[in-house]
């Protein structure tokens, strides 16, 4: 009885009402979901308090505990965030010029950033920065996002004005040259801005990299180490450039003999007891030289089987069709008065509910089906840099990369299957375990 007269209600109702209701039940939907989602991470979190018996000889409890109560803090931050991000979006697709929202939404997000770094972060040993240094940055940040953002724009606003009927051809080609150009520049210019990159000193590593770069045809042509440390132990790599010129860049806090992190605690100096020699061994973090090759020869994996192009191309194609559909759906005056705009329908505007809003259910189905191909893509990478014989280096990488980010190596399957875009620790090393017997 209640289902039809709901209907009947419904049916009532002018367009651009039904249009804001649906748009904020699935908002509250998504959201409910991913509490949904978070909670049953949380329950493992709280309810695996021993080491796995397939990690027994790889993880130590303290480490394994470590790892807990960080995920776990991590977890209950990420759920009130969540919520206030939903909150926020309510209020954020009002404003109408893009400087107050992004300022609106810059200042409304430090406490949530500030709580996130000097209190987790800072708790479970990671923060490395100062008061002075977080607010110094974050402004640094909103400028040079400001100046990018502006300008570009702008331009695609001037764009969808005067391109006609064809103008999302136009201002998909725009986006594309903008991305493609932001990606050429970005570790040269803008990184450069809040970190230091210095070339990797010449030795046995750089040799090491150039010989195996060389070895699959990688146009490898700097590599540099970036001073992460100044900021947090978390660690990372990757590799950047189009065509001939590709270069690699480590976090110092990667390299067990880079890190600035190990150098403040030097081994052996006079006056330290054994259990001070031990306590500094034991916080020694980074990989070997042979680990940090067997992690590039990942990473050059998806170099070689082509999942960067491929990973270009499946987003230009998404955008391709967002324009196409918005030049569809930028007509419907239904939609501005939906969102309280009756009388005008800025374009601007029309990105934002358009983009954020109606596209809401297609943008959760296109992120799952991007997880589940970033993880095949992982498989992949490992599976490459095994070939190249670096299962065993990798494997054991793994683990201490898991041990030195404090990820916890169990998850809820629902929790991994939707949100990890990297196959959990046990997966992948079950699949390097073969090979590294072998």
């Amino acid at each position: 009885m209640a289902l039809p007269l709901l209907a009947e209600l419904w049916a009532e109702l002018p367009v651009e009402k039904r249009i804001f209701c649906s748009v904020l039940l699935f908002s509250w939907a998504v959201y409910l979901w991913e509490a949904f989602l978070a909670r049953r991470q949380r329950k493992v979190y709280r309810t695996t308090t021993h080491v796995p018996w397939e990690l027994g000889q790889i993880m130590d409890s303290e480490t394994f505990e470590k790892s807990r109560l960080y995920q776990l803090d991590k977890s209950t931050f990420s759920f009130w965030s969540g919520l206030y991000s939903e909150l926020e979006g309510t209020i954020a697709q009002s404003l109408v010029f893009l400087l107050l929202a992004t300022l609106f939404s810059a200042v409304t997000g430090l406490p949530w950033s500030l709580y996130n770094t000097f209190v987790i972060e800072e708790r479970h040993g990671f923060n490395q920065q100062t008061l002075g240094f977080f607010f110094k940055d974050a402004v640094k940040k909103f400028i040079v996002t400001q100046c990018i953002l502006l300008p570009v724009t702008s331009l695609l606003l001037y764009i969808i004005k005067i391109g006609g009927d064809y103008f999302f051809i136009y201002a998909w080609l725009f986006t594309l040259v903008v991305s493609l150009v932001l990606v050429t520049i970005y570790a040269d210019y803008i990184a450069p801005l809040f970190d230091k990159f210095i070339p990797l000193p010449e030795g046995e590593l750089k040799q090491a990299i150039e010989t195996m770069a060389k070895s699959i045809d990688f146009p490898l042509t700097k590599v540099y180490v970036v001073e992460g440390s100044k900021r947090s132990s978390h660690s990372n790599a990757y590799f950047y450039g189009f065509f001939k010129n590709k270069r690699i860049v480590l976090f110092d806090t990667l390299l067990e003999d880079y890190s600035a992190l190990n150098k403040d605690h030097p081994e052996g100096e006079d006056g330290e007891d054994d259990d001070t020699k031990s306590k500094v061994k034991s916080k020694k973090q980074g990989c070997k030289n042979e680990e940090v090759l067997a992690v590039l020869g990942h990473e050059l994996g998806h170099w070689k089987l082509g999942h960067t192009i491929k990973n270009i191309v499946i987003s230009q194609m998404n955008s391709f069709l967002c324009f196409f559909l918005f030049a569809v759906l930028i007509g419907q005056k239904e939609l501005f008065a939906a969102f309280g705009f009756y009388e005008t329908q800025p374009t601007l505007i029309g990105l934002m509910i358009i983009f954020q809003f109606i596209f809401s259910p297609y943008n959760e189905v296109l992120s799952f089906c991007l997880t589940v191909l970033s993880r095949r893509f992982e498989f992949q990478a490992d599976a490459f840099a095994k070939e190249l014989g670096k299962a065993k280096d990798l494997y054991s990488a793994l683990i201490k990369l898991n041990k030195d980010n404090l990820g916890f190596p169990v998850s809820d399957w629902i929790f991994s299957m939707w949100h990890y875009s990297h196959p959990p620790l046990l997966e992948r090393l079950q699949a390097l375990k073969d090979a590294k017997q072998d």
